[in-house]
């Protein structure tokens, strides 16, 4: 039986591995995290966005106990684990920190024999594929993908409808906003940060910031012509990405609403889409399970432009697809 191991224990791979579990997707044998697998534990079992885990916690001295299942703890602060005699075949990267190929290939280095990295990688050269579930995922090959990237929970959102944009009516150029709910990457207080727009307080200010979701979609499709812009706001989880694009042939806005109706029953995008009919707020999409849930009454055009609204938990849809992709690429080795 193949093995997978979770490095990085916050806020994605705590949610991946409730996923996991809940969906018997994605069963590690060990997590990895520099901090106290103690204090690690209490964050699982109750966590503020979803709640209480409906499973049982409980650990012990090598790690934890979840739903009967025993998971390796490994402090990972002395550095990468050694893969290789843990028996670990895939390596899901949560750290935030293998977004270039030495950060993924140090997992190589020892042992693993595969790295799903959980973020979007800054160029190509620094992995082998970007594969997202319900775009491109069927390209994996295992050898010849050693390092995967699933992109960022921007991409996820974002991909669904450029492809069925593209396919239906063509895309020539466009931009996107996507209004973000707030990340560890802030600040709870103003004080200086790397970024300075970060440097104020999150939950207290719009912070514009950047997206490298424009870059990890042209990674996909050479010839996409967009990019874009994120702003964080003061909410806890759910975000909307408003897509602007000119397309290459006419079309209404009921066709594009029903080019995504219907995009929503196809194998492809079936549980990775999704439509709303009615007016909502963020409110409505915090731990649904979809990657892309689009606004069909803010669907809008004028001439060959049209506006899409995707709305998408960045947390808990990510971390579905994220086991997904794990599952997938486990079940092909």
């Amino acid at each position: 039986m193949k093995k997978i191991a979770i490095y990085g224990f916050g806020r994605i791979g705590r949610q991946l591995l409730r996923i996991g579990l809940d969906r018997n997707l994605v069963i590690p044998s060990v997590v990895a995290d520099v901090k106290d697998h103690q204090t690690l534990a209490a964050l699982f079992a109750v966590d503020t966005n979803y709640g209480m885990w409906n499973g049982t916690v409980a650990i012990n001295d090598n790690g934890f106990i979840l739903n009967g299942n025993e998971i390796t703890y490994i402090d990972s602060s002395a550095g990468t684990p050694h893969w290789g005699e843990l028996g670990v075949d895939l390596v899901i990267d949560c750290s935030g920190r293998a977004t270039k190929r030495e950060g993924a290939q140090a997992h190589l280095d020892q042992g693993a024999k595969y790295v799903l990295v959980s973020a979007p990688s800054k160029s190509l050269a620094d992995c082998d594929a970007v594969l997202l579930k319900g775009i491109n995922l069927e390209n994996f090959n295992p050898q010849q993908h050693r390092i995967v990237s699933t992109g960022s929970c921007t991409t996820n959102a974002l991909a669904p409808p450029i492809k069925i944009i593209r396919e239906n009516f063509g895309i020539e150029y466009g931009f996107f906003s996507t209004v973000h709910s707030y990340t560890n990457s802030q600040s709870l207080t103003d004080q200086p940060m790397k970024d300075r727009r970060d440097s104020w307080a999150a939950a207290e200010n719009i912070i514009p910031s950047s997206s490298g979701a424009a870059k990890a979609l042209q990674f996909i499709w050479s010839d996409l012509n967009i990019t874009g812009k994120a702003y964080r706001v003061p909410t806890r989880t759910g975000s909307i990405a408003e897509l602007n694009l000119v397309t290459t042939k006419s079309c209404t806005t009921e066709e594009i609403n029903d080019a995504f109706r219907k995009a929503t029953t196809t194998a492809s995008l079936k549980g990775v889409m999704d439509v709303l009919e009615e007016q909502w707020a963020s409110a409505r999409i915090v731990a649904d399970p979809h990657s892309s849930i689009i606004d069909l009454p803010l669907t809008a055009k004028i001439g060959n432009m049209i506006s899409v609204a995707a709305w998408y938990d960045n947390e808990w849809g990510f971390s579905n697809r994220l086991a997904e992709v794990a599952q997938y690429m486990i079940s092909q080795l």
